[in-house]
């Protein structure tokens, strides 16, 4: 658990498209571009080890890549050097946040100040969904699993508890960017297992290229 007072204002974001990362969930990374290395070896020189994955959000009319506004912060915990020089990491998610402003400065990589209100749950403990029907939802995702020719060990996957096996889920499967932000927003446990079942169902009944959640 990571009180509020124990997270900075100014946090070293990663804009990357696709990934997600969620508060107790835990993310692989590789790094090689010179910038995100520049950023590893700062954020490992501070007290709190934190990295801010968030996605690129283009802004009609402007060039380069705004951001959206939530993401999720998470602390290095495991790190390795690779022989051609990418670094090999896990970042442990503690707490969305909300991107204020970015931040100008001398840093390679990107910085923003952010705000920790709203999240106070994701530095709570665990969270339960007391609504679940797993039966009905490993059905679904086992029809889901066929149609994408994936395999998986089941087992674990009974045995996960709720928080594990959604947020999980929600990270490895390959839905569209925007619909994992939307799993990323989602305000509960529930409600994000919701959009996934959705996501699920839609992408059974072929989907779309745009993504379900615009």
């Amino acid at each position: 658990m990571t009180r509020k007072m124990d997270l900075p204002d100014i946090i070293p974001i990663f804009p990357l498209t696709g990934a997600l990362l969620l508060p107790r969930a835990r993310l692989p990374l590789h790094l090689f571009e010179p910038r995100y290395l520049a950023m590893l070896d700062d954020a490992l020189k501070s007290p709190h080890r934190l990295i801010g994955m968030i996605q690129p959000n283009k802004v009609p009319g402007r060039s380069g890549h705004g951001l959206h506004a939530i993401g999720c912060v998470g602390r290095v915990t495991q790190f390795s050097e690779t022989e051609d020089g990418r670094y090999m990491l896990t970042l442990a998610g503690v707490s969305r946040f909300r991107v204020i402003e970015e931040i100008e400065g001398f840093t390679p990589y990107r910085r923003a100040r952010v705000s920790w209100a709203g999240f106070e749950r994701d530095r709570g403990p665990g969270e339960d969904d007391p609504q679940f029907d797993r039966d009905t939802f490993l059905g679904a995702l086992a029809n889901y699993f066929d149609t994408q020719d994936l395999q998986t060990d089941w087992d674990s996957l009974r045995e996960a508890d709720d928080e594990l096996l959604i947020n999980s889920l929600s990270m490895l499967l390959g839905f569209e960017p925007e619909d994992k932000q939307a799993l990323l927003e989602a305000p509960s446990l529930s409600t994000r297992r919701e959009t996934l079942m959705t996501l699920i169902e839609f992408s059974m009944r072929g989907g779309d290229e745009e993504g379900l959640m615009q």
